[in-house]
């Protein structure tokens, strides 16, 4: 590390000199501290007793290399403030940690897995022009070894005033998670998997947003060892791994980053700036040596483990003060996120880097070389938004709300966007994806399987939250499995198969993905048909030309498509099909269209998608 780069804010490589890296020599323990009084090493190799430790460089940092530490050992910084006190810190360039509630750094040798997945990183890109179906997941309850339903009574109870659950009894660790989740994967054809926070974490119900370890692989599922063989074998079987990282915030645990040598090193100096609106800290983004600190962290998962890419979580946060346009652009933020961006880009071209971010700021998948933030993609909450607002709405007002489906178009080609129904949707009151749909049960499979079918064939890459492909009823609750008991249900079972299907579909056939962020990818074959709620469009490749027909009533109706006549129509997929729980059977698979067109009758939630030849 370029000590004159830490502090301007542009080294990518802290983590190579900080925090305890082996060597021949022994461990060597680096921190920064640059207003401590003095700092002691303490740890299990030391039997917890003071290893004092000396200034080098401009003396700011602290150093001691010792023989006695070896891979697997847990230590702290003990950190003298100017007026005597101490307290014992965790390591803020940490690669491991102990298992909550112990706050301890654990010695890890960053260097001791060897990776098998050169082809895949030779070969991996941006995927701009490719299929990105993600399958977004929380490690920790997505299966869970504990039996689901004395697990449920338990934290019932816990609820009650009944004794605390120990939900970590149940958790799997990353190896036993790679034998079930990458089969799982091939076999509902998702190729990419974008992964919850896994930067250590001391609260479960943060879900890993308020982050301390930003180095270290949660110890809930194992060792760093274990997390890279997830990665490497998802690479060997095909399939790309995102990372969500947080670069706005961090917990406000004393053992943490906070006033971490007794001054606010990480965060502002004000108690307004300071606390964010989750009650977390935030970093404060116009010192280099914070920057830095962040940079180096998202090069770190990236360099070390192999992920392919990057979600930053709550871009909103950065572009403006506190999240909030009425406070206006946070410049400094915005200088962070191009920096950050253009360094890892400039690092390696082909990563993935995402922005969580619900404002309308513009250029967030801009280049920074054109006055962009760097990003690849950028969620479309507003797509998300009006879509499931719409899905909600009962059926006969839908006419009301028509353009609600056909505003995303309008806007589209400003960022490359992704259409997410993520976690955030599944929780705090705002119910399932199934449950949103509007009416009683039986009705809600009809109308899922027609917003699927939109959302598959609207223009963007995918992303699907856990639960959401076997129509899960209740909300999201990390401490509980996802109810994979509801696939011995025919709705949900049908329901799953059908999702399955799609995605293959989506996989196979380059008109969905080819030309996404392309004018000449997608078209409006009727966007006016507010009376039916029909909606009717087609997705180009240079190979291939599909279209998709929609009937979001809830009543037959009649479209009279004449577009491109005389042609033939092949049904690739029929949202009605008995196959899913739907009402037609054996519908034909080729339509054939004469010059002067062809009435197609559509049933309640029916949605089509045909091949055109």
């Amino acid at each position: 590390m370029d000590i004159q780069d830490f502090y301007d804010g542009n080294a990518f490589d802290a983590y190579e000199y900080l925090g305890a890296n082996t060597g021949k020599n022994g461990v060597t323990f680096r921190t920064y501290a640059p207003h401590a009084l003095d700092v002691s090493l303490i740890g299990s190799f030391s039997k917890w007793k003071e290893m004092p430790m000396h200034r080098v460089d401009n003396g700011e940092f602290w150093e001691l290399t010792t023989k006695k530490a070896k891979s697997g050992d847990m230590y702290k910084f003990r950190i003298y403030r100017q007026d005597g006190t101490f307290l014992d810190h965790a390591d803020p360039y940490a690669f491991y940690s102990e298992l909550r509630p112990g706050t301890a750094s654990v010695v890890y040798d960053r260097h001791g897995y060897q990776f098998h997945d050169d082809d895949w990183m030779w070969m991996r890109r941006d995927r701009k022009n490719g299929p990105m179906n993600i399958y977004e997941i929380h490690l920790g309850s997505w299966r869970r070894s504990d039996d689901p339903d004395e697990l449920s009574k338990a934290l019932d109870l816990e609820k009650n005033g009944g004794p605390a659950v120990d939900v970590s009894a149940g958790w799997y660790s990353y190896a036993d998670i790679a034998e079930q989740l990458i089969p799982y994967l091939q076999e509902n054809h998702y190729n990419y998997l974008e992964i919850m926070p896994l930067s250590e974490f001391p609260a479960d119900e943060s879900w890993g947003y308020q982050t301390l370890g930003f180095f270290s692989a949660t110890s809930r599922y194992g060792d760093p060892d274990g997390l890279k063989k997830l990665i490497d074998e998802c690479h060997q079987h095909d399939i790309g791994v995102i990372l969500d990282i947080v670069t706005v915030h961090f917990a406000p645990n004393d053992y943490g980053l906070r006033l971490y040598d007794g001054t606010p090193v990480y965060e502002y100096p004000a108690a307004g700036n300071g606390i964010s609106e989750w009650g977390t800290v935030n970093f404060n983004h116009s010192k280099g040596d914070v920057r830095s600190f962040l940079s180096s962290m998202g090069e770190y998962w990236l360099h070390d483990f192999h992920f392919d890419g990057l979600r930053y979580d709550a871009v909103g946060n950065l572009i403006y003060w506190q999240g909030s346009e009425s406070r206006g652009l946070n410049a400094i933020g915005i200088d962070f996120l191009k920096g950050m961006n253009a360094g890892l880009k400039a690092i390696d071209g082909n990563v993935i880097l995402i922005a969580e971010d619900s404002s309308s700021y513009p250029g967030v998948t801009h280049p920074v070389s054109e006055g962009g933030l760097g990003f690849d993609y950028k969620w479309d909450m507003g797509w998300m938004n009006d879509t499931l607002n719409y899905f909600r709405t009962d059926p006969p007002y839908r006419v009301r709300d028509y353009h609600r489906i056909t505003f995303s178009m309008m806007y589209f080609y400003n960022e490359n966007y992704l259409l997410p129904l993520s976690h955030d949707e599944v929780v705090h009151g705002k119910a399932s994806i199934m449950q949103k749909m509007a009416g009683p049960y039986e009705k809600k499979f009809p109308q899922a399987r027609a917003l699927y079918i939109y959302m598959y064939t609207h223009p963007g890459k995918k992303l699907n939250f856990m639960g959401n492909e076997i129509g899960q009823m209740r909300e999201w609750d990390e401490k509980k499995a996802q109810d994979w008991f509801l696939t011995r249900y025919p709705l949900h079972d049908s329901f799953h198969r059908f999702i399955t299907d799609l995605s293959a579909l989506y996989i196979e056939h380059p008109a969905f993905w080819e030309r996404d962020y392309r004018r000449d990818g997608f078209e409006w074959i009727d966007a006016d048909d507010d009376k039916q709620c029909i909606y009717v469009y087609r997705r180009r490749a240079e190979s291939e030309s599909i279209m998709c027909i929609m009937n979001f009533s809830d009543f037959t109706q009649t479209y009279h498509y004449s577009v491109g006549g005389p042609q033939t129509l092949q049904l690739l997929l029929d949202s009605d099909n008995v196959i899913y729980s739907g009402t037609t059977e054996n519908p034909p698979e080729e339509v054939t269209v004469p010059a002067d067109g062809i009435y197609l009758a559509l049933k309640p939630f029916e949605a089509r998608i045909y091949l055109e030849t």
